[in-house]
């Protein structure tokens, strides 16, 4: 599978799946403003970690594209989320040495472990 962009997509959901998707946005960021006032910041900002448009996305490309599609897109936020992983780690370590080489060197992480991922799962089999 090679990615692609097809903006033809952008027409098969109704306006009300883009509303849900954002309120269901919008109740997670609320929600991780809330849980950072109670809990503190580092326990916020792991609920704001949360994909916050994933669920209604996956669920309406499952209804519009099938299942099997459904699937592949949360792989692929699946490869996502370790290469965001990767970047924090590396922006953790780095973060003193200033911007100017800590957010290329996170970038660099992100884009070796996303890609390496899909390749990993993907490029093989071609």
């Amino acid at each position: 599978m090679t990615p692609e962009v097809d903006v033809r997509g952008l027409a098969k959901p109704k306006a009300w799946e883009y509303g849900a998707r954002f309120l269901f946005g919008g109740a997670v960021a609320v929600l991780a403003s809330v849980t950072a006032k109670r809990l503190g910041d580092f326990v916020g900002g792991l609920a704001l970690a949360f994909p916050a448009i994933l669920p209604a996305a996956l669920t309406l490309v499952k209804e519009h594209d099938g299942r099997q599609q459904a699937a592949e897109d949360a792989r692929g936020a699946r490869f996502g989320a370790a290469g965001l992983s990767a970047f924090a780690a590396v922006l953790f370590v780095v973060a003193d040495a200033g911007p100017w080489l800590a957010l290329p060197l996170a970038l660099v992480a992100w884009i070796v472990i996303a890609t390496g991922l899909w390749w990993v799962s993907y490029g093989r089999t071609r």
